[in-house]
């Protein structure tokens, strides 16, 4: 039962790493009661910036807190330099660039639409995931999975914005869509690395790559960083980076305690489980149709963790 609360807790902290993202783009009313946010906005630039405050904290909070959940990582990143482990180098530098791509393209999509339809569109990877899994793999999903993959895009359909919203915020629908994509790319080349390389490094390359990218996208493409609340955004940045690391830390002690397919089935309620932070926390008002596709999304992927490839 134990394991089972502990991956219901690293969902949580991952659905507020969101709502924390959220709040940073969008003004919102904590509760229906303190006004905050909006403190840059939803653009490329500023989706580059948060992460790299989120990362500049969170980097060195994992290379402190990881070593002892597996003490090897070090003598692990070393062996990267030996010309025997080219493949697995190539491999995490490969999941950095994806692991920045995806995010980047994610928080954008959380800061123009509601932050639950944002988190549904994203958990549309596991579609591509199955493609490409068949492209590069061979792997071909079975009749069910199919039927299942059906759902996960009908239900995402439902989630997107009608009427004027809809043009308003094609963008944040498109970006949503486009990280899931990124993600498919990510999971895969996390996949083959596996087969050969642990996961805490091949996360601490990643979660370091991103660190990097971000700065140097803010070199060549700084925005406009003239007149934004720097407490604020750092005191988002600080929140993220531990909502972030504690949801890493606990998801993987769930996964040892109850099994990964157990933890996969528990992890597919973020989608469910955001946007109903997001309403109580945030006020954000999704309509029935809406409702009924992230909950249709949500019962799909954890439906999706129980069957096999092919």
């Amino acid at each position: 039962m134990l394991g089972y609360v502990v991956i219901l807790l690293a969902t949580v902290c991952f659905g507020a790493q969101n709502l924390i993202t959220r709040v940073l783009f969008t003004p919102s009313s904590l509760w229906g009661v303190v006004e905050v946010g909006g403190f840059v906005e939803p653009t490329l630039p500023n989706s580059f910036l948060l992460m790299f405050m989120r990362m500049v904290v969170g980097v060195p909070l994992m290379a402190l807190l990881l070593p002892p959940v597996y003490p090897p990582m070090w003598s692990d990143l070393r062996r990267l330099g030996s010309p025997n482990y080219r493949r697995e180098l190539y491999l995490a530098l490969v999941g950095g660039v994806l692991m920045f791509s995806y995010l980047a393209l994610l928080y954008v999509s959380v800061g123009r639409i509601a932050a639950g339809i944002a988190l549904t569109l994203f958990f549309t990877f596991p579609v591509y995931t199955a493609l490409l899994d068949w492209y590069w793999f061979g792997h071909r999903p079975s009749n069910r999975r199919w039927a299942i993959l059906g759902l996960i895009l009908l239900g995402s359909a439902l989630t997107v914005p009608l009427g004027g919203a809809a043009v308003e915020s094609w963008l944040g629908v498109t970006f949503g869509l486009a990280s899931g994509v990124v993600y498919a790319f990510y999971t895969v080349a996390a996949q083959k690395a596996f087969e050969t390389f642990h996961p805490v490094p091949f996360t601490g390359i990643s979660f370091a790559v991103t660190l990097v990218l971000s700065a140097a996208s803010l070199l060549l493409w700084p925005g406009d960083l003239e007149g934004l609340l720097w407490p604020a955004l750092w005191v988002g940045g600080l929140l993220s980076a531990i909502a972030t690391l504690t949801g890493h830390v606990l998801n993987n002690l769930g996964i040892r305690s109850v099994g990964a397919t157990a933890a996969s089935m528990l992890g597919a309620t973020n989608p469910a489980l955001t946007a109903v932070l997001a309403w109580g926390v945030l006020q954000e008002q999704l309509s029935l149709v809406q409702v009924l596709g992230v909950l249709l999304v949500t019962v799909s992927v954890g439906l999706l963790s129980l069957t096999k490839p092919s």
